[in-house]
């Protein structure tokens, strides 16, 4: 908003002219989102607090999780909040990749008037209308590449799904957004892994939507995909803002109206700048959590009764084998950290 509003004004005074450069505005939307989350927090915790929308702790998991009940939850709301705002403020407001974006952020913000949330059914059939609306979108906005599957190390794309592709990335964005869910279990834990996988995909859109930068590493060149770096920063601002709170010990939670909403947004922009396939390796740990939990159900069903982990997902089960949360935090980052520095040298690897 603030480059159509400045922009005409450049023949009057000319350092308006800064509203021009994508790095300008990306930069400040970080900053932005930032301070709104700085400002904003006490505030939105006071009030959670007040609204007794507290966290419900399972009884069978670590015992030092115990401590945590009553912690405000729902706190994913000031992400989204700030994020909105930056967002709408620095954007080129005709892109419509930045809106969809947006639109996603806003529609996993996914809750319920009281503390107890919705059953996971509901939970499920409101990702995927979400995710459908999307989908479609993308598929109408997309140009040539919208429907085609890319793999790394290979330099055109491996196959075209059609129409096909719209059910697919349903599942693909649903499957992301419970991805995150599920890994949201300890203070900062998905907080700080989402700040790595942004940090790595600040990078692929900007180089996706440049032309020469993306013909040099042989990726697909997607218009309008580096105005989607102001949504990624402001996103990461917000992100970085929130872990101040998030941090151990938590004075705030995420909930489901923040790791539903992120874990859709990194699908989202995967499907934008065609790395489906990357994401995987970008979001490593979100899928060894993921993949924890349903080799915890298959070998339970398999073995009648018998587990395969101490507890699932993957983050408590290394609580209860010893080690104290903010170790298994810190080491789930390094390795947040490395999948994404992985991804990233992929782009060399064509």
């Amino acid at each position: 908003m603030l480059r159509e509003l400045l922009l005409p004004l450049v023949k009057y005074f000319s350092p308006f002219n800064i509203f021009r450069y994508l790095t300008f505005r990306s930069v400040y939307a970080a900053v932005s989102a930032l301070l709104l989350v700085f400002l904003l927090g006490p505030l939105v915790i006071k009030k959670l607090k007040i609204l007794k929308f507290g966290q419900s702790v399972r009884l069978d998991g670590p015992e030092s999780h115990l401590v945590k009940s009553g912690t405000p939850t729902m706190g994913g709301v000031l992400i989204v909040v700030s994020v909105a705002v930056s967002v709408i403020l620095w954007q080129d407001v005709r892109n419509p990749l930045t809106w969809i974006a947006l639109f996603a952020l806003l529609g996993f913000k996914i809750k319920k008037k009281n503390s107890d949330g919705l059953s996971a059914g509901k939970k499920l059939v409101l990702q995927f209308l979400v995710s459908g609306v999307v989908a479609v979108g993308l598929y109408l906005t997309g140009g040539e590449n919208a429907t085609k599957l890319y793999i790394p190390f290979f330099k055109n794309h491996i196959l075209d799904l059609g129409i096909f592709w719209i059910p697919l990335a349903m599942i693909y964005v649903t499957a992301w957004s419970n991805a995150v869910n599920i890994t949201d279990g300890l203070d900062g834990l998905a907080t700080g892994l989402i700040i790595m996988a942004l940090l790595a995909f600040s990078i692929l859109t900007y180089v996706s939507g440049r032309a020469d930068w993306s013909a040099y590493l042989q990726i697909p060149y997607i218009r309008g995909a580096g105005e989607l770096t102001v949504f990624n920063l402001a996103l990461l601002g917000a992100c970085t803002g929130f872990l101040w709170f998030n941090s151990h010990p938590a004075e705030v939670f995420m909930g489901d109206s923040g790791s539903l909403a992120l874990g859709g947004v990194l699908a989202v922009l995967s499907l934008i700048v065609k790395k489906e396939v990357l994401l995987l390796l970008i979001g490593g740990v979100f899928v060894m959590e993921l993949g924890s939990v349903m080799l915890q159900i298959l070998y339970f069903k398999a073995t009648k009764g018998k587990r395969l982990f101490k507890m699932a997902p993957l983050h408590h089960h290394f609580e209860l084998s010893g080690l104290k949360e903010t170790k298994v935090v810190v080491r789930f980052w390094i390795l947040g950290g490395l999948f994404a520095l992985l991804a990233l040298s992929t782009l060399k690897i064509q």
